[in-house]
């Protein structure tokens, strides 16, 4: 075993206690996960086949985008505990190009991401000097506070134009998730602490199904196997602007992946290298072209997953393993994955509701060690500011062109460029030592 694995082994943990830390792992990426291809689906006008095909092979490819990621070899893997799913930095361009000028230039799109991904690598890689504590807390603060809005979301029910998102019941499944999570971890011990999450989601769906909320239907109409197939939609075409569309995304992707990454390297202790960066860059880059291929989308790290990593304490590899081979399962027997489907998004909220908050906890954790200069607080100040201001009023920027939209309604991309520009202005040559004002 080599030296970047060892400081993720701890003793070990039975079978079974691993697997149930793996589907916790799952069950935490699974709905932001399938919500792509539900939206991309609705938006393209696939039948029900067809996606039927596309959520099912779709999970299938987290599984193997996640094992790319987590076993290190001499080209990939950043062997952190990590999860990967379908990046949402690409779904308004995948819906404008899928509709615009077709799937074949949508998959070719998406190829090309990947392609440029795995070779700009190295270069994004000697990038790490830009990332220092206070670029990389702000960014991490940003990851956890701008998918809260997706939590209170989720949490009332999920689509905010329904009649009945808020409804009564949809706040008590959500808030009673969450307070069950919450109180494990207040007064749980051992091993119940560590899957806080994965009880609360059950107890929720429980008490969601005495309530007569779930629909056991998808279940009896999903098949019970689903083979991936190349170019099963189309085969790929490639035009330019479709190919720069992706590319934005891509480098929106790599930015908010690298985030992830410190914010597990620091909850972890372990010391990244620009090799271990460009071997998670190259992993999601690999994913991305196997993701055009099989006609599903672009994987990148998840950064629900950190919140997991974070309250169960757990930091090893092998439940994330269990992870990816589940999701290989489920993504080939969809009547699994209709089972999974079960859960209520008010249920998924209340928990994204803990998760999320600790991600942004744990940016803030990062920022407490940096130097408390009036740059570095301008610094956080400006770029968490504007993460969150476009995250919450997105349309802001709905006079300008739906290209530059995509880009600047992203609080990720917003934030984090305005944190890496302002550390470039503000602390070049300073190395971040503490300042005098």
């Amino acid at each position: 075993m080599d030296n970047h694995n060892a400081n993720l082994d701890q003793p070990e943990l039975s079978v079974p206690k691993t697997i149930l830390l793996g589907l916790q792992h799952l069950l935490a990426m699974y709905a932001g996960d399938i919500l792509i291809p539900l939206l991309v689906g609705a938006a393209l006008h696939f039948s029900p086949a067809q996606m039927t095909y596309l959520v099912s092979t779709d999970i299938f490819m987290c599984g193997v985008a996640t094992l790319l990621q987590i076993r290190r070899t001499p080209w990939t893997g950043i062997a952190l505990p990590v999860v990967l799913g379908s990046a949402v930095e690409y779904l308004t361009p995948m819906i404008n190009v899928g509709n615009h000028l077709g799937w074949a230039y949508m998959y070719g799109g998406i190829i090309s991401a990947g392609i440029f991904i795995f070779l700009i690598s190295g270069l994004f890689a000697n990038l790490r000097r830009f990332f220092p504590p206070v670029v990389t807390g702000s960014l991490i603060t940003l990851i956890g506070f701008t998918l809260i809005p997706v939590a209170f979301q989720n949490l009332g029910g999920g689509d905010s134009t329904a009649k009945n998102f808020g409804a009564p019941i949809n706040l008590i499944l959500g808030f009673t998730t969450a307070l069950i999570t919450i109180l494990i971890n207040i007064y749980g011990r051992g091993f119940l602490k560590r899957v806080s999450v994965l009880v609360g989601i059950v107890a929720g769906t429980l008490l969601a199904m005495l309530a007569g909320q779930l629909n056991f239907a998808t279940v009896g109409q999903a098949h019970w196997v689903q083979i991936p197939h190349l170019f099963y939609f189309a085969a790929p075409k490639f035009e330019w602007s479709s190919i720069l569309t992706m590319l934005l995304a891509a480098v929106a992707c790599m930015i908010e992946s690298t985030g992830v990454y410190f914010a597990l390297a620091d909850i972890t202790k372990r010391e990244l290298t620009k090799d271990d960066l460009k071997r998670g860059y190259r992993s999601e880059g690999i994913a991305a072209i196997l993701g055009g291929l099989f006609n599903t989308f672009p994987y990148s790290t998840f950064s629900q997953n950190v919140g997991i990593v974070q309250l169960s304490g757990i930091k090893k590899l092998r439940p994330i393993y269990y992870s990816a081979v589940m999701l290989l399962i489920i993504g080939l027997i969809p009547k699994f994955g209709a089972i999974a489907t079960l859960i209520p998004t008010s249920v998924l909220g209340g928990s994204m509701l803990v998760m999320f908050g600790m991600v942004g906890s744990e940016g803030i954790k990062m920022l407490a060690k940096v130097p408390m200069t009036t740059d570095n607080l301008l610094i956080m100040a400006i770029s968490i500011g504007l993460g969150l201001g476009v995250t919450t009023q997105p349309a802001l920027f709905q006079h300008l062109p739906e290209t530059i939209q995509t880009i600047l309604s992203n609080g990720m991309v917003v934030g984090s460029t305005a944190a890496l520009v302002l550390n470039i202005l503000l602390n070049h040559g300073k190395n971040d030592e503490p300042q005098h004002d």
